[in-house]
């Protein structure tokens, strides 16, 4: 059986919480929880307060778990599923400060009341932090850019791994991952939205005959894009001499592509290219110097 078979972890789920019931319901940890003000720190309370967090950690990961495995196709739903993922570590988190708080005999009333005068103090301390998270609501509600796409922000280009509250994570083609917080992801370029195009600059030598070359080319360029639908989106395109280099003249093609595969597609067109152009006669020039003597 597969270790990553969804029934067996829920199963193991279901285990852990029959016996966290279990544990609740027979030793009565709840029945002499102590109110009012003064901390009351014992046994029991220290044992009311591990079952406490033992049992708020075990549903913050089932219902992280759960939401795993919907797969959304749709990126605007693995955004939300991602960002949702993300906003139940912070309230699991407030969830346990708060009842380890009660189980010790504070009164969380009166801290919810002065709540006011203490997030101002921590506004103050923790601008920053504030930012990601107000920048990351605004992320979400403008769907600037959802997981799965590809972007590139400051000079780095990659895909749109995860999104949270306070930071988004993009990872480039070779597997590095940036994190990034949400107050500096600005003057963002989405590029999921349209084509892309791949570009290939292919050189013959300055003894070829390039009229005639250009007439062979298009029936050469549709049996690549007959070849390659899988990758190119319509036939390569020529755009005709990009330079006139010292031992080569330049010859520029294009092709549309998703954005995923632009750098495969360059890779692919350059190959095609090459065979195609040997199959018309016309090999790659290598340098060449000419040294002129009296």
């Amino acid at each position: 059986m597969k270790k990553n078979n969804p029934i067996v972890k829920i199963a193991v789920f279901g285990v852990i919480a029959v016996i966290l019931w279990g544990v609740g319901f027979f030793t009565k940890l709840w029945d002499t929880i102590p109110k009012g003000t003064g901390i009351h720190l014992n046994p029991a309370n220290i044992l009311r307060m591990l079952f406490w967090i033992a049992a708020t950690i075990f549903i913050e990961r089932l219902i992280v778990y759960l939401l795993s495995l919907t797969k959304p196709e749709n990126r605007r739903a693995k955004t939300v599923t991602s960002i949702v993922a993300n906003m139940l570590k912070y309230i699991a988190a407030i969830v346990i400060f708060c009842g380890v708080l009660t189980i010790l005999g504070v009164n969380i009333a009166t801290i919810i009341a002065s709540i006011g005068v203490i997030a101002l103090i921590i506004g103050f301390g923790a601008e920053s932090l504030i930012a990601d998270v107000v920048t990351g609501m605004f992320i979400l509600l403008d769907n600037q850019y959802n997981v799965g796409d590809i972007i590139e922000v400051g000079g780095f280009r990659g895909t749109v791994s995860d999104i949270g509250i306070r930071t988004t994570c993009v990872t480039d083609p070779g597997g590095n991952v940036k994190i990034i917080n949400n107050s500096d992801m600005k003057n963002i370029l989405n590029r999921s939205d349209k084509n892309s195009k791949a570009v290939a600059v292919f050189p013959v030598p300055y003894d070829t005959d390039i009229p005639a070359l250009e007439e062979k080319i298009p029936a050469m360029l549709d049996g690549i894009f007959e070849a390659h639908k899988d990758i190119f989106k319509a036939a390569p395109k020529y755009l005709g001499l990009e330079a006139l280099s010292a031992s080569s003249v330049d010859l520029k093609f294009i092709v549309e592509v998703d954005e995923k595969d632009i750098y495969s597609g360059a890779r692919l067109l350059n190959r095609e290219l090459f065979v195609g152009m040997r199959k018309l006669g016309v090999e790659c020039p290598f340098q060449q110097v000419d040294i002129h003597t009296k």
